[in-house]
């Protein structure tokens, strides 16, 4: 028996309580079907004149002028009337910039019908204006001049440098000048406004302040001529005064700086923050390389770390000092490093479940001098998700294994590593207690995914499982969608949609139904109801079984309609 099945009982039940009304609505014969309404009605019917003058008021044809239907029957008087005169062609500008030319009988034709005008007679063409016809009889065209004579007074020069003294001058411009200051308010240069103050003490004529020394015979020019440095000595002047001038004022060629001296920094320092590049470029977009192209050999590593780091710490393995306290037993040397023979069977020993490549590279990335040994405290380090190991506790285990000599090492008797100390700062140049230590990442670098295809968005669409990636991934998955975004919050959150969901949307996402809806917690009452609005039956004990399978699956025991329909999904495979 299935256990989904379609709710029939609920149909909708339409009684007719008026049976004697005829119901409203226009009655189609029961024979016709949708063929005849598809099909075209040949030939369409044709308007009536007196339905189609109001139709082409409100919806005239293309191409046709609007004609208000109460003017409709009039007669077209308006498509053959013509507004304004009828122009008769000028001249072409040809035959007026290059007339035809004229014969002689023309010519002589002309003049006789142009020697009858005034202008002709006075002025004729090729002549000079004869105005003597209008002088008085008997004067003299020859001597007579006309006008009046101009008396010569003075000229430009007098008046612009008139042959007098400076007192004259002075005293012609002080005749009238009061009377110039009472209706101009005419004042000289530099004389002083009479406000009518009371100047019993001070004459009128008193100026304040100090002459300025003019002299007119050039010596202040001369003087600025002449170089006087080997003449006069220099003048003394305290450092501090000096230092707080070239500190204040600007010099050229010089960035003005007031601050340079209190900041303890060379000149040629930058502030600021240098970013480093990831390699990438506009050469990797266009030439598509592979997958394992993506990352350079820097970056490489870094993600192989990261990743084997991860794995580590989802397994909880913490035996960091037991691991480094076995590669000291097969330190025969006691130099710190072992063959890459011992370092596969300690990594045996301790279950170490690492594949054969990555572990090739991490002993690869270990072995310095390319010898077949490999430095064990670094390899630690290396795999060591909790915090690098104290130097101290290296050379303790060191000493022990030199003290014991033992080769084989059980964890049973190595028991629980102490918690390790937050070690000190070491230099690199310190001795041999300087060790190199990998820092470790903020997140774990995994493949792009979206979360698109976890809900199985696309029904039906091709897998891109095995499909080559091009590009570089841009889908972060180390950072958490808030519940609420803003809505200047452009960050990619992971949860955004393929360039594939955009060309072809789900069904659900055409309803406005989106996969935060799907993810979303629920209660029981709301997942119970969203199923029965979908019209499917589940039975009160496959409800109760659904939501315990799914409610088992999540941390926190919450459910969502996605992990519900998949345990639903399940037990009805079973």
């Amino acid at each position: 028996m299935r256990h989904l099945e379609r709710n029939t009982t609920h149909r909708r039940r339409v009684i007719d309580r008026f049976p004697d009304i005829r119901a409203a609505g226009k009655a189609l014969p029961t024979e016709d079907r949708s063929q005849g309404f598809l099909q075209e009605v040949t030939p369409r019917p044709v308007t009536p004149p007196v339905i189609k003058k109001f139709l082409n008021t409100t919806r005239p044809e293309p191409g046709k002028i609007r004609v208000f239907y109460g003017k409709a029957d009039d007669p077209d008087v308006a498509s053959a009337l013509i507004h304004g005169l009828r122009t008769k062609g000028s001249t072409p500008g040809g035959l007026v910039i290059n007339p035809k030319p004229k014969t002689l009988y023309q010519q002589k034709w002309q003049q006789l019908q142009e020697a009858v005008y005034f202008s002709s007679k006075n002025a004729p063409l090729e002549r000079s204006h004869d105005q003597s016809a209008g002088l008085p009889k008997g004067l003299d065209t020859e001597r007579t001049t006309f006008g009046v004579k101009s008396v010569q007074f003075i000229n430009a020069g007098e008046i612009v440098n008139p042959t007098k003294t400076v007192e004259q001058v002075e005293k012609e411009a002080e005749e009238g000048h009061q009377l110039y200051i009472k209706s101009h308010n005419a004042y000289f240069v530099g004389e002083r406004v009479d406000r009518k103050y009371n100047w019993s003490r001070i004459g009128k004529d008193h100026r304040f302040g100090v002459p300025t020394p003019n002299y007119s015979d050039g010596r202040k020019a001369a003087g600025s001529l002449q170089w006087l440095a080997g003449l006069i000595d220099g003048k003394l002047v305290s450092k501090q005064c000096d230092d707080f001038r070239e500190r204040t004022q600007p010099q050229i060629g010089k960035v003005h700086d007031p601050i340079a001296d209190t900041m303890n920094v060379p000149e040629n320092h930058t502030f600021g923050i240098l970013f480093r590049t990831d390699g990438f470029g506009v050469g990797d977009l266009l030439n598509s390389p592979l997958t394992a192209d993506y990352t350079s050999d820097p970056d490489k590593w870094w993600s192989l770390v990261t990743a084997v780091r991860q794995d580590l710490k989802k397994a909880n393995f913490n035996k960091f000092s037991a691991l480094l306290q076995t590669f000291s037993r097969y330190d025969k040397s006691g130099q710190g490093f072992i063959d890459k023979k011992d370092l596969h069977n300690v990594c045996l020993q301790f279950n170490l479940d690492l594949n054969t490549p990555v572990l090739e590279s991490l002993v690869e990335f270990c072995e310095d001098s390319k010898d077949g040994q490999i430095n064990f405290m670094e390899f630690t380090n290396v795999l060591n998700w909790k915090k690098e190991i104290p130097a101290e506790l290296v050379e303790q285990i060191r000493a022990k294994a030199a003290a014991t000599g033992d080769t084989e090492v059980s964890l049973e008797a190595l028991g629980e590593p102490r918690k390790l100390e937050h070690p000190k700062p070491v230099d690199v140049a310190s001795g041999p207690k300087a060790t190199r230590i990998l820092p470790q990442p903020k997140t774990a670098v995994h493949h792009a995914v979206t979360s698109s295809p976890l809900i199985q968005g696309v029904v039906g669409g091709p897998s891109t499982a095995n499909v080559r990636t091009y590009g570089i991934p841009t889908v972060r998955t180390d950072l958490t969608a808030p519940q609420i975004k803003r809505i200047g919050d452009w960050t990619n959150y992971g949860d955004q949609s393929t360039a594939y969901g955009l060309l072809y949307p789900t069904r659900s996402s055409l309803k406005g139904v989106y996969e935060e809806h799907y993810l979303a917690s629920r209660t029981r009452e709301e997942i119970a109801q969203i199923f029965r609005s979908a019209d499917v039956t589940i039975h009160d004990e496959l409800f109760e079984e659904a939501w315990k399978l799914a409610s088992m699956r999540h941390p926190k025991g919450e459910v969502c309609v996605e992990s519900f329909r998949n345990a639903l999904k399940e037990i009805q495979a079973y």
